[in-house]
């Protein structure tokens, strides 16, 4: 069991964020073990066919035998959505002493794995696996959660609103009661049950983080006692994020919009002048301008400026509704 005693100022730096790198690193637990987690199994199939020409067996050496992961791979964020590469970046400045340090004790000294067993050289051989570790991180998060993060921050920040208007509703308690049922709150303490570690941290004025997570099945503290009081907690709605969204249908779309509308949006797949549009189309300019100004005023299209020219294109919600089209 670890425990964080948390005081009234604790609880009033009580905050949330959002961590691509964190969402990254625990991933590698369900595509070590598919079994962890059946809501997650259609992100593996999507994923494992496309990490030839990775180290994997690196990769999979990160999270041990008994799902621990090494501390310094998820470090506190330290503004509210900090950018996976900001996140690498610190991950980078880790010392030698360090990385050391959380890739044994993640392991315990006589089961690291081989692809590891560098961590027993010297602080250059040390600064080099980490150097090897992070660019392989880098590449792996390009292929297997750059391209679902938009949708995964979506429901992390869900979450997070839902955990914001419990908290306000019914204080601490109501915050963590329905979290995970290893947690429970308790006369200004946190108890996270059924955890590898055993020791009782104090904020003493650090206040409490906490970390949605799609890929968390349970709540997962720092390994070390000398970590600042953070918990990666699994978010609601998981299976949600694997649904297939129905593909817009083009007559709704023109009942929506309009008829001329609908074709103009279409043709916008690619930035138009006015003019280009009005001749596409054999219409007016004057008309097309009307179309151009509605569509814009609601979101629909952008507009740029070259030289003297104004360049419409449609947006990423215009997209959504045409389903990304292409004109004909």
């Amino acid at each position: 069991m670890i425990s964080y005693e948390l005081g009234v100022e604790d609880l009033a730096d009580t905050r949330f964020a959002l961590s691509p790198l964190h969402e990254t690193v625990c991933s590698l637990r369900v595509l070590r073990e598919p079994g962890l987690s059946a809501l997650l199994l259609p992100w593996r199939r999507s994923v494992v066919d496309r990490l030839d020409g990775l180290d994997t067996d690196l990769l999979l050496s990160l999270v041990a035998v008994r799902r621990t992961l090494p501390d310094y791979l998820t470090p506190r964020p330290g503004t509210f959505a900090p950018s996976f590469a900001e996140e690498l970046a610190a991950v980078r400045r880790t010392s030698p002493d360090l990385v050391r340090r959380d890739l044994i004790d993640t392991h315990a000294p006589d089961q690291v794995p081989a692809p590891l067993r560098e961590v027993a050289g010297d602080d250059e051989v040390v600064a080099a696996l980490r150097d090897r570790i992070c660019e392989l991180l880098r590449r792996y998060w390009e292929i297997a959660i750059r391209p679902t993060w938009p949708r995964i921050r979506l429901l992390l920040e869900a979450d997070m609103t839902y955990r914001a208007r419990q908290l306000a509703l019914g204080g601490a308690r109501s915050l963590f009661a329905d979290m995970h049922p290893n947690l429970r709150w308790d006369n200004g303490v946190l108890y996270i049950d059924k955890m590898i570690g055993r020791h009782h941290v104090a904020a003493a004025g650090r206040g409490l983080l906490l970390v949605p997570s799609v890929f968390a099945h349970k709540p997962a503290p720092p390994l070390s006692a000398e970590e600042p009081p953070m918990l990666m907690y699994p978010s609601r709605g998981v299976a949600t994020l694997w649904i297939r969204e129905p593909v817009p249908d083009a007559g709704a779309l023109a009942s929506l919009v309009g008829a001329a509308k609908a074709e103009l949006l279409v043709l916008l797949a690619e930035p138009m002048a006015g003019v280009e549009i009005a001749d596409r189309l054999d219409v007016t300019p004057s008309a097309v301008s009307q179309h151009l100004r509605v569509l814009h005023a609601t979101g629909l299209v952008t507009r740029s400026r070259t030289g003297r020219r104004v360049l419409y294109h449609r947006s990423t919600l215009g997209d959504r509704l045409t389903d990304g089209r292409p004109a004909d």
